[in-house]
């Protein structure tokens, strides 16, 4: 190899290293612009929902219905009434009452109809398990280990 091909090498490697170092520069720089765009999309989407809620409070049945819901306020003549908990508390504004069908799920077995179905097993027992031992052979096998 001569003297001139190893400049030439070292000027193409220091020409590569440095077009290396601007083009990862260049993609940073480019993932960076991504990211702010994604950030201005959320902003104005922000800002859009904030003018549609803005527009809402200009609206006067809207600001009735806030008054009403917020601070508890009735028109002249109306009569409020507040709904208390077990404790006698005001219930919130995010509670719900439960219908009592809807609380106990499925209706409740009377006893005697438990006990119906003990006596007809008893009579008729499942014929897929296994019959009991006839004999106790003394071995450990299946008692709990002392601990």
């Amino acid at each position: 190899m001569t003297g001139r091909a190893a400049i030439l090498l070292l000027v193409v490697a220091v020409l590569g290293v440095s077009y290396a170092s601007s083009m990862r520069a260049y993609l940073e720089q480019r993932a960076h612009i991504v990211d702010l765009k994604e950030q201005i999309a959320e902003r104005q989407a922000a800002i859009a929902d904030l003018e549609r809620e803005k527009d809402r409070w200009e609206d006067p049945a809207y600001v009735e219905a806030q008054a009403r819901e917020r601070f508890g306020y009735v028109m002249p003549g109306e009569t409020a009434y507040v709904v208390l908990d077990e404790d006698g508390e005001p219930l919130e504004a995010e509670s719900q009452l439960n219908d009592p069908a809807d609380v106990l799920g499925d209706e409740p077995e009377a006893w005697w109809e438990d006990a119906w179905a003990s006596v007809e097993l008893a009579g008729d027992p499942p014929r897929d398990q296994a019959p009991p031992a006839t004999q106790i052979d003394g071995s450990d096998e299946g008692e709990p280990e002392d601990q």
